[in-house]
């Protein structure tokens, strides 16, 4: 069993099609408010995820080479924009529109992002399932620690389709997150690294805590996964950038 970390939830979590246990957007949206200071630090702000610079790095530099006349931007989940501040360090002067549960993190990320572009600043506070994205607007789609918050198949079926249709064609987009496992025993395996992991920036009290979270509001897909539903949904190139334990880079161009 991983030190303070209940793996039949995990399982539950991943597996069940029942989710009315987990945390509500309220809940949510409530623990990203009171998080601002934290998520504003472009280079610590991430800690929990582990190898977070250096999965920054590689979807900000992917999607410049695969769009270096880039002029649109979609920041899903942006938190305090440190992903969007990145992008704009290698493509400057995008259209910039920002999506988010928490309008504290959206109204910070407004300021960081609106002194770094002379291009619009665009924010829309709402679920990623709700969003109303026009056809063919965006060339580059990031998307940071938010969409292991997507529940059921239909969710991220739903999502994924979205994002199909919102880019350019040669559009791409860049994930970063939390990953299961399609194996049960290596599910295991790489959240006890994570676990250790966890140890190591604050001791038991913190991995606990941080555990407890993720249990509760997290619903995370194998990367196996998501590459065959971008698939499915039309993307025609996909591409693995980066794995370490129980985090993982990875993209699609349309």
């Amino acid at each position: 069993m991983i030190k303070g970390f209940n793996f039949d939830k995990l399982k539950y979590n991943t597996m069940k099609t029942d989710y009315s246990q987990l945390a509500t957007n309220d809940e949510i949206r409530t623990r990203f408010d009171n998080d601002v200071e934290r998520f504003s630090n472009l280079d610590t702000g991430q800690a929990t995820t582990i190898d977070a610079p250096l999965t920054m790095e590689l979807c900000t530099e992917a999607a410049k080479y695969v769009n270096p006349n880039a002029t649109e931007l979609l920041d899903i989940g942006c938190g305090a924009g440190n992903y969007t501040l990145k992008m704009l360090s290698k493509i400057n002067n995008l259209n910039c529109t920002l999506n988010d549960l928490s309008l504290p993190m959206l109204q910070r990320a407004e300021g960081r992002v609106a002194a770094k572009t002379t291009g619009t600043v665009t924010l829309i506070q709402d679920d990623m399932r709700n969003l109303n994205l026009p056809d063919n607007k965006f060339d580059i789609i990031l998307a940071a620690a938010t969409l292991h918050h997507l529940r059921g198949d239909d969710d991220w079926k739903h999502v994924f389709t979205k994002f199909y249709n919102a880019l350019k064609p040669g559009g791409s987009i860049w994930i970063s997150d939390l990953i299961a496992h399609d194996s049960g025993p290596l599910n295991q395996l790489f959240y006890q690294k994570y676990s250790d992991y966890l140890d190591t920036l604050g001791g038991p009290e913190y991995r606990e805590k941080v555990l407890a979270y993720v249990a509760h509001e997290d619903t995370p897909r194998s990367v196996n996964y998501q590459l065959a539903l971008l698939t499915k949904v039309g993307f025609k190139q996909v591409e693995i950038l980066h794995k370490n334990s129980y985090f993982a880079a990875f993209g699609s161009i349309k």
